[in-house]
């Protein structure tokens, strides 16, 4: 009880709705401290990773587009694999994702500039890779563009050559240590994996002023302490005292 009026105190200030919260202070039942468990990325490390699949490649296209619309839009691994060609759609005239989260919530980001072209060069490789003789006989060809298709599939299928899958979590979780390991950041960020990226978009649109109720919805949170982990407005390196000591 003491944590939920807690977190719907801690809301309602951040609204102001209430000019203080009157259980600031009150001891609150142990819990886990999952602060820095999970790293966020620096902006540096970020463009490393966008960049380090290979552009003229279906494999490095596909890779790439699913890394941007992981770190643009903080969204999880399984909800990645989830996503079909259908779930890009246009809203008031704005392209958006349908994101189907955690307990089949739905909600609706909008789909930014860098991840829709590097969709669409992937798209567009996808078609020309599928273009064959053989692919239009079974009818890939045109499978990829229909609503219910997923949008991010295998480019290869040694065991029984079905390309008409999504991804599975695992496989993406793969791809992002692959990178990480290739760029160098693995082994001093050895938890990197999906869940970085999403601690690494929340961090940065809270930087850049962003709304903490509306980063919430944005990330799928049921409860907006949750979102508060991500939180690193008064816990950046360059503001500590470390670097005010001189001798």
């Amino acid at each position: 009880m003491r944590q939920l009026l807690s977190s719907l105190f801690s809301y309602l200030c951040d609204h102001n709705a209430v000019l203080h919260n009157p259980v600031l202070g009150v001891n609150r039942p142990p819990s886990m401290n999952r602060d820095g468990v999970t790293p966020a990325l620096g902006d540096d490390q970020a463009r490393l990773l966008l960049n380090a699949p290979p552009a003229n490649t279906l494999k490095g296209k596909r890779d790439r587009a699913m890394l941007a619309v992981l770190v643009y839009h903080g969204i999880r691994r399984e909800e990645l694999c989830k996503l079909t060609v259908g779930d890009i759609q246009s809203r008031q005239g704005v392209v958006h994702l349908r994101i189907e989260g955690k307990r089949e919530k739905v909600r609706y980001l909008p789909l930014a500039v860098v991840a829709q072209r590097l969709i669409d060069e992937y798209r567009a490789a996808l078609r020309k890779a599928t273009s064959g003789k053989a692919e239009a006989e079974r009818g890939d060809a045109d499978a990829h563009d229909d609503k219910d298709a997923p949008l991010f599939r295998p480019v290869k299928n040694n065991v029984s050559g079905a390309l008409m899958k999504p991804l599975t979590g695992s496989a993406v979780w793969h791809m992002v240590k692959s990178y990480a390991k290739q760029i160098g950041i693995a082994d001093i960020a050895p938890r990197i994996g999906v869940h970085a990226m999403r601690a690494m978009a929340a961090t940065n649109a809270l930087e850049h002023e962003a709304d903490i109720a509306k980063v919430q919805q944005w990330l799928g949170h049921a409860d907006i302490s949750t979102t508060r982990i991500y939180d690193k407005r008064q816990q950046r390196p360059e503001d500590s005292p470390t670097f005010k000591v001189w001798y």
